[in-house]
């Protein structure tokens, strides 16, 4: 069977230097000598080479950047820690300079082909009032594979033990995909009497129950027996990479599937870019810029977590069926009775529609109703529900209120 993954690599090999002189001829077309007039030619010859060269794809987490923050009017120095780390995960986080006691939050980052950066500018708005942390997903193709498998069951595991690293009277965040592992960790440690269960947990724009509304996304998961997925999805790592030989659902496949969703889209993106860097409008180029390096970096899956994903998430409805186990014994939301429960969507998110995440509201049944809340933001899709004016300025207020109401 051919690996696909290889075939992705000679492609890599093949192209990235030519991304390359196109990185370093960019700014040699696009000087203007003194004395001289521009050249409208070799300004638009420079700013396709810039373009092509952005096209370019990696596999090299992007640093989170996060050095300051503002906090009640004060600007406080960050320093990112490693606090806890296994082969698959990095616990971090964000020290801030000041003695002031705030609630611990764990977000806990999606396993989705991009990195926990793609979240910083949810952690830079939660710094303001809490003491973050992150869950810091390694690339799996740099996972050696003396160090094992890694499915739905050891994700899991990673939340409750990154928990206990926080200790009692934590609080719970997760984004999209993860919401799933993160209301199973909050089960599982309710039925074992864990004392580092969280004070609250809070679920973002994700698929609980994808019966509900169902995406494009939620549609091909189901188009498919998980056989094909296996035979279709899944590469091995080639021999150059400290993972070979693991089997990954590779970030480039990833990508190119978030990228179909909205191939227009992108496309009109490469070429505004380009005529913003023929205008000279360094700004609006730089936006597209920033956001495209970020899009652009690749994190491969573990196939296991991939395949148990799509089959136990996206197929059969594990979860909200009353049928998903971790590590053979049943999870049973409906146990938890300490963690208060916040559930948010986005009004326009068609990756996880809205319907899918409040369904963790009657899961938890065991929850009294006054730690409960449902926010539907309106005029948002998928990422605004985490990230930009209306994750910040709306509900990040809702959020911070609600833990500091549940923060005992």
């Amino acid at each position: 069977m051919i690996n696909t993954y290889q075939l992705y690599q000679n492609y890599a090999d093949a192209t990235d230097p030519l991304r390359a002189s196109a990185r370093m001829m960019a700014p040699v077309f696009g000087y203007e000598w003194p004395g001289l007039p521009a050249n409208p030619f070799m300004r638009k010859l420079a700013s396709a080479c810039e373009v092509f060269a952005r096209t370019q794809l990696t596999h090299a987490r992007p640093d989170f950047e996060i050095g300051t923050v503002e906090d009640g009017g004060r600007t406080i120095a960050v320093h990112e820690e490693v606090v806890a780390t296994t082969p698959f995960c990095s616990l971090l986080r964000f020290r801030k300079e000041t003695s002031e006691g705030q609630p611990r939050v764990l977000v806990v980052a999606p396993m989705s082909g991009h990195f926990a950066t793609l979240l910083r500018g949810t952690v830079k708005t939660l710094l303001r009032h809490h003491d973050v942390y992150i869950t810091d997903w390694h690339n799996a193709r740099d996972i050696s594979l003396e160090h094992g498998k890694f499915g739905l069951d050891e994700y899991v595991s990673h939340v409750i033990s990154f928990l206990g690293v926080l200790g009692p009277g934590a609080h719970l965040l997760a984004v999209c995909q993860p919401t799933v592992a993160a209301l199973t960790a909050a089960a599982v440690m309710a039925e074992d009497g864990n004392d580092a269960q969280p004070r609250t947990m809070t679920l973002m724009a994700g698929p609980l129950d994808t019966r509900v509304n169902p995406t494009t996304v939620n549609a091909l998961a189901k188009s498919k027996p998980i056989e094909w997925f296996e035979k279709n999805m899944i590469g091995t790592v080639p021999g150059r990479h400290q993972g070979a030989g693991r089997r990954v659902y590779p970030g480039f496949m990833q990508l190119a599937a978030f990228m179909n969703m909205n191939l227009n889209r992108h496309v009109d993106a490469f070429r505004n870019l380009y005529h913003h860097l023929v205008d000279g409008e360094d700004e609006k180029a730089l936006q597209i810029k920033t956001f495209y390096e970020e899009y652009f970096a690749m994190s491969d899956l573990p196939a296991e977590f991939y395949l148990e994903t799509v089959r136990t998430v996206f197929q059969e409805h594990a979860l909200p069926l009353g049928k998903l186990q971790y590590h053979g014994r049943e999870v049973k939301p409906q146990v938890i009775r300490r963690t208060a429960l916040f559930t948010i969507e986005g009004e326009k998110d068609d990756i996880c529609a809205v319907g899918q995440t409040v369904a963790a509201q009657e899961m938890c049944s065991g929850i009294r109703p006054y730690m409960r809340l449902h926010h539907v933001q309106t005029a948002v899709g998928h990422y605004g529900v985490f990230n930009g004016r209306r994750w910040e300025n709306e509900i990040y207020p809702r959020l911070r209120d609600f833990i500091n109401m549940h923060h005992r």
